[in-house]
């Protein structure tokens, strides 16, 4: 049994967006370059979640 809760398509993209992070070539939608891990992940998520891959909801505090 998996734990993960994205699918694999999912976990590319996001997988990509961090490559692209690492490269500094990742630019937020104001187009200035990317310097948060976190900020990096959440474009990646929603990215995914744009094209309609399987991503879970957010938690709610």
């Amino acid at each position: 049994m998996s734990k993960t809760k994205y699918s694999e398509k999912a976990q590319d993209k996001v997988g990509k967006v961090m490559h692209e992070f690492k490269e500094g070539k990742l630019k937020s939608s104001s187009g200035k370059k990317v310097t948060s891990r976190k900020q990096a992940i959440a474009i990646g998520i929603s990215e995914a979640k744009e094209k309609g891959l399987k991503v879970p909801a957010k938690k709610k505090s």
